[in-house]
């Protein structure tokens, strides 16, 4: 069975983490892409919440977060919170606002944030605060990923294939490399297209051409057949990639 084949370790991690950020302040929302970047989250900024409505209603990445800043041209970050409970749509929300009343704060867990943040703060409490909704999360990651014989380890940026019982092999991985693989392992024997790749693995404003994706499969691929994992992931011609299970006597 493809279930007996894919086993995880549940221990938080940031890999494949993406987040919404909704900040119409141009520097503090450049600060705070900039620090998530730094712990390897995928970031989509935007400053109005029109644009962010329409990227969470048609939107193809998954999101593992959202952090609405209160205040927004076009629909508020209060209004933006009501409008994903009343679809039941359990997104994890961080909200951030200068206002720090008692009566403020019950008006936006009532409208269904998850928590709430006082501007100004310190970006150490903001990511704090984002692994503890990560935990509470439904989306919430594994330490380790298993798929036939090959284990990601979300610690070190490393894949390791299990050659025999007593022997395996570590594979060091980039960062796009890692997230590629992990994609690749989460829907195994699966037909995924190179838009369906860089919608997730990719920010939405970055450049990032079916030629890039490509080139990171390209590159994804020599580190596996280097290791004696060749034809893992087969490429059809017109329709996109498939990503073979492996088993461990191979």
């Amino acid at each position: 069975m493809l279930t007996s084949q894919i086993s995880t370790e549940l221990l938080t991690t940031q890999f494949d983490m993406r987040v919404l950020l909704v900040e119409d302040e141009p520097d503090l929302g450049a600060a705070i892409k900039r620090t998530l970047n730094q712990q390897k989250y995928l970031v989509d900024w935007v400053m109005d919440g029109n644009e962010a409505w329409a990227y969470l209603e048609n939107s193809s990445a998954q999101y593992t977060v959202a952090i609405l800043d209160w205040m927004l041209p076009g629909i508020t970050g209060l209004e933006l919170c009501k409008r994903l409970r009343l679809k039941a749509n359990p997104l994890p929300v961080l909200m951030l606002t200068a206002r720090d009343r008692t009566e403020d704060k019950v008006t936006g867990l009532d409208a269904g944030a998850d928590d709430y943040l006082v501007k100004p703060f310190g970006m150490v409490e903001l990511l704090a605060r984002l692994r503890a909704l990560q935990r509470r999360s439904p989306q919430f990651q594994p330490q380790q990923l298993t798929v036939g014989n090959l284990t990601l380890d979300y610690g070190n940026n490393t894949v390791v294939r299990k050659n025999t019982i007593d022997k395996q092999q570590s594979i060091p991985l980039t960062n796009k490399e890692f997230q590629l693989l992990e994609y690749f392992m989460k829907h195994p024997n699966q037909i995924v297209t190179t838009e369906q790749i860089r919608n997730q693995i990719w920010e939405v404003n970055a450049e990032s051409s079916s030629n890039v994706v490509a080139a990171q499969i390209r590159l994804l691929r020599s580190k596996l057949t280097n290791s004696d994992c060749a034809n893992s992931i087969e490429t059809l011609h017109g329709m996109g990639y498939r990503f073979h299970l492996t088993n461990e006597s191979e």
